[in-house]
């Protein structure tokens, strides 16, 4: 048999239609691009709805409804943003619970889909799970994440910060303000201690650098007259040496060897005597190593105070990081965290332990009077809002379905009983109230905390009624251990939790 590859009878019949096929695969693949880049304008010219010109005030939250495929940014005076998203395909389904941003990074590549592009990408779980602009196809599409309009992306990548809150719903749902007994107040003044430490600090810094460039001065100062005293006796005394030791030298006769040998003595004893001017020209220069010594002193202390005044500024600067604390009706427990830190963990009463109570995030929004006075916001997913029967949210439903529906209110009357069944520990009442700020939150669930919550993340809490294959596709790492601290073992805020 002759391969069609070397004969020369067959190679001109097969080059022809090789040609071809290469250039109309050529013009599909051309054809192919100029739609993707058509398709990727497209894209980015989603549209989305924006209550404000400026930024958001603080603290922001982001609500995803997986049924309506739309997310909603909420700042301390209502909804600023809104637009349509794709969240996780059958399968791989985005979770719905509660997440915080762990990450943000303008640009990203996915490393477990080929460096999918991510760009605006703002994590929420460290398995994966992110915010991220993203073609959008009107349906959940993605592989766990919440694709989001390009365009959007970036804005809300400008306005958001570590921490900000992120609720993934199966319906859509809206904060509503709440007044309760049960909600912790915060720490007045923090944000007024802050500023007078972090004004403290630069003071500290200000008189620390000072204080070093006096003591590089003085030391300058003595050591230029040290050299100056030193070098005119030493070649005085060196001249006067060198002189008698060449006239020793060429003397010829005895009498003018005694004549020179006397001029050496002579000489000697000036260098003696330049000794002595020596021992007084140090005395005389000693105010100024005095001097150098006081400001090498001077020195440190004020470095020490800087440190001690940095370190200061540092603790009230954490102290106005937002305080978190979670409840969980599973476990009984009441768990802290500061900063990404978990910081306390203790028993909690519910009553009526056996029924549940729901998942609930109360959020302080301002200050509205006086040092200590805020307003909260509640909202509920499930069991207390009357969302709790909607639609399934994941699928192939059209994202279209609900865009143009306000998102329904929360049930303050739900929330109000969670409040109502829960009972803090009043030592742990009393730590919380010493150290919560503007922008706390109180979680109370019947859900346990997340494998998802770990180390520099927010509390995660997943819905376990619903869909989950966006997180259990993912191969998660070794396990993190976070440790709470037990009451017996309480220490000051500024422990082993601290950070920044």
């Amino acid at each position: 048999m002759t391969s069609y590859f070397l004969s020369p009878k067959y190679k001109q019949a097969w080059l022809g239609p090789a040609r071809l096929a290469v250039a109309s695969l050529a013009a599909v693949i051309t054809a192919g691009d100029h739609a993707g880049a058509a398709n990727g304008r497209k894209e980015r010219a989603v549209a989305f709805e924006s209550r404000t010109a400026g930024e958001p005030v603080e603290p922001i939250m982001a609500i995803i409804s997986l049924r309506n495929q739309r997310i909603t940014v909420y700042d301390a005076k209502g909804w600023v943003l809104r637009a349509p998203v794709s969240s996780g395909q059958k399968g791989r389904e985005t979770p719905a619970g509660i997440f915080s941003v762990i990450e943000k990074q303008a640009e990203h590549y996915s490393n477990l889909y080929d460096d999918a592009s991510m760009p605006h990408m703002q994590r929420i779980t460290w398995s994966g799970i992110a915010l991220h602009g993203g073609p959008l196809p009107g349906h959940p599409a993605s592989h766990g994440c919440v694709r989001m309009p390009y365009d959007f992306a970036a804005r809300l990548f400008g306005a958001t910060r570590l921490g900000m809150r992120v609720i993934v719903a199966p319906g859509d749902v809206a904060p509503v303000e709440i007044v309760h007994p049960a909600l912790f107040p915060t720490r007045p003044r923090a944000g007024t201690v802050a500023a007078a430490r972090a004004a403290e600090a630069d003071e500290a810094a200000r008189k620390a650098d000072q204080a070093r460039l006096a003591a590089v001065t003085a030391s300058r100062e003595a050591a230029r007259a040290m050299m100056r005293v030193a070098e005119n006796l030493k070649l005085g005394a060196e001249a006067q040496l060198v002189a008698a030791d060449r006239a020793v030298a060429s003397a010829g006769s005895a009498e003018a060897r005694e004549q020179v040998e006397d001029a050496k003595a002579k000489a000697t004893a000036r260098a003696a005597e330049l000794e002595t001017q020596w021992a007084a020209a140090k005395a005389e220069l000693q105010p100024k190593f005095d001097t150098v010594a006081s400001a090498r002193e001077a020195a440190a202390m004020a470095e020490n105070a800087r440190v001690v005044a940095a370190e200061a500024a540092r603790k009230a600067a954490l102290g106005l990081e937002p305080v978190s604390v979670f409840i969980s009706r599973k476990t009984q427990r009441l768990y802290v965290r500061q900063a990404f830190r978990p910081i306390l963990e203790s028993p909690v009463t519910i009553r009526d332990a056996d029924r549940p109570i729901g998942t609930h995030v109360f959020t302080t929004i301002e200050r509205t009077g006086g040092d200590v006075d805020v307003r909260w916001s509640a909202v509920s997913l499930n069991g207390g809002h009357a969302d709790a029967g909607a639609d399934k949210p994941h699928g192939s439903t059209r994202g279209s379905r609900g865009q143009g529906v306000e998102p329904m209110a929360t049930d303050p009357g739900g929330a109000r009983a969670a409040l109502d069944r829960t009972a803090l520990p009043q030592d742990a009442l009393d730590r919380i109230a010493g150290i919560a700020s503007p922008r706390s939150s109180l979680i109370i669930s019947d859900e346990a905390l997340s494998s998802e919550t770990g180390k520099d993340t927010e509390f995660v809490v997943l819905m376990s009624g619903e869909p989950q294959g966006g997180i259990k596709f993912r191969r998660h790492g070794p396990e993190t251990k976070v440790r709470y601290e037990r009451p017996r073992d309480r220490l000051p805020f500024a422990g082993p939790y601290s950070t920044r």
